[in-house]
C-alpha cells in the first residue's frame, strides 16, 4: 500500500509482526520505520535491548534463529533486516533455487507463526519483486510499504499531508508557484523538501502562507528561479527574464544547463499543442505529459500563443546553440537572444 494508506494503518491498528518497507523513496521508508519503532517500543528504553539490526545477506536458518531468540531484557525482540536478497527478481540458476528451495520454505513458515514477542522489519530500497512467495506471504500476514519514487505529477499528496501536519496551508499563489518549481524537477528529494519546510514553518506564524513567505524560504533551491524565468518568458516579460537569466549565470550555473531548461519548455508546449490537437485535456493531459495537472493545464494555456512552426524555429535554433556552447564558438549572449525570442 502507500505511503498514506500504510500510516493510517500504523495508527489505528496494533503493530503486526511482519513488514516490509520497499521502494525508491528512502523518506518515505525511514518515517516509516522511525513510526514503527515508536510503537514497538513506545517508552524507548527498551530500544537497545530490543532491537537487532542485521545485513540482508544473511542466510534464512540465521534470520530464523534471530526470529526465535527470546529477550532477556526487552518484552519484544525486534529483527531489522537490511536489503534482503529474498525481494530480488528470481534468480535463473536452478540448482541455486534448487538449494535454497527448503530453507526458504522454512524461514515462510516461521513468518507466517511468529512467536508472540518477536517482530520482522524487511527494508528494501528497491522495489521489491512481487511474484515472490515471501511478497506473497508478507502480504497476506503483514504490511506492505511501496515507496515509489516521488515525481512532479505526484507530489500533491506528500505536500497536503506535510501542509497538515504543520498546520499551515498555502494561498492560490503561492501553492501555483510551488508546483511550477517543483515541475522543472527531474527527481525529487523529499528529505531536503522536509527540510524546508521546516525552515518554512519557523520563518512565518502565519497559518496561510502566501507566495513571498515561500520564495522567500525556497530562493536558495535552483529550480525555483529556473521556474521564475520560465515564467516570466511565459508572461512575455523580456526584462525579467533576462534579469534571472544573468542572475543564474552569475551564480555559476553552467550556460548548456539553462539551455537545456528551455529546451525542454519548448518540447514541452509543442508536445501540449499535439495533445490538445488529439483532444486530451485536463487532468488526462497531465498523465499523458507525467506532469501535475496543474502545470499541464498552464502549459495548454502558453502553447496557444505558439504556432507550430514557431515552436520549431525556436527548437532548430536551441539546437544550433547547444552545438556553438559546447564548441566554445558562441558567449551566452545566444542564450539572451533566444530568450528574447520567446517573450516576443
Amino acid at each position: 500500500m502507500k505511503y498514506g494508506a500504510f500510516m493510517a494503518e500504523l495508527r489505528k491498528m496494533p503493530p503486526k509482526h511482519v513488514y516490509l518497507l520497499a521502494g525508491e523513496e528512502r523518506y518515505y521508508i525511514e518515517k516509516a520505520k522511525q513510526y514503527l519503532l515508536e510503537k514497538l517500543f513506545p517508552k524507548g528504553e527498551e530500544l537497545r535491548n530490543g532491537l537487532e539490526q542485521v545485513s540482508g545477506d544473511l542466510n534464512a536458518d540465521a534470520l530464523i534463529g534471530l526470529i526465535e531468540s527470546v529477550p532477556f531484557f526487552s518484552k519484544k525482540h525486534v529483527v531489522l533486516v537490511q536489503d534482503s536478497p529474498l525481494f530480488r527478481t528470481k534468480d535463473a540458476d536452478s540448482s541455486k533455487k534448487h538449494n535454497n528451495a527448503k530453507k526458504d520454505e522454512r524461514l515462510l513458515e516461521t513468518l507466517t507463526h511468529m512467536p508472540e514477542y518477536a517482530y520482522v522489519i524487511f527494508l528494501c530500497h528497491t522495489a521489491a519483486d512481487k511474484r515472490r512467495k515471501v511478497y506473497k506471504t508478507i502480504q497476506e500476514i503483514g504490511s506492505i510499504l511501496e515507496a515509489d519514487a516521488l515525481r512532479p505529477w505526484n507530489v500533491s499528496d506528500w505536500l497536503n499531508e506535510r501542509l497538515a501536519e504543520m498546520q499551515r496551508e498555502l494561498d492560490s499563489e503561492a501553492y501555483a508557484y510551488f508546483m511550477g518549481a517543483i515541475g522543472m524537477m527531474h527527481e525529487i528529494s523529499l528529505s531536503y523538501l522536509d527540510r524546508e519546510f521546516e525552515k518554512l514553518a519557523l520563518y512565518t506564524p502565519k497559518k496561510r502562507i502566501g507566495k513571498e513567505e515561500l520564495v522567500a524560504v525556497f530562493a536558495g533551491l535552483p529550480e525555483v528561479s529556473s521556474f521564475a524565468m520560465i515564467d516570466a518568458i511565459n508572461e512575455k516579460n523580456a526584462e525579467k527574464a533576462l534579469s534571472i537569466l544573468r542572475r543564474q549565470m552569475e551564480d555559476g550555473i553552467y550556460p548548456p544547463v539553462l539551455l537545456a531548461l528551455l529546451v525542454r519548455h519548448v518540447r514541452q508546449l509543442w508536445q501540449a499543442k499535439l495533445f490538445i490537437a488529439q483532444g486530451v485535456k485536463g487532468k488526462q493531459l497531465g498523465a499523458a505529459m507525467k506532469l501535475s495537472p496543474f502545470i499541464a493545464t498552464k502549459l495548454s494555456r502558453v502553447s496557444a500563443d505558439f504556432s507550430t512552426g514557431r515552436l520549431k524555429e525556436v527548437l532548430l535554433s536551441l539546437i544550433e546553440a547547444d552545438y556553438l556552447l559546447k564548441t566554445g564558438q558562441s558567449r551566452t549572449e545566444l542564450l539572451e537572444n533566444i530568450v528574447l525570442s520567446l517573450c516576443r
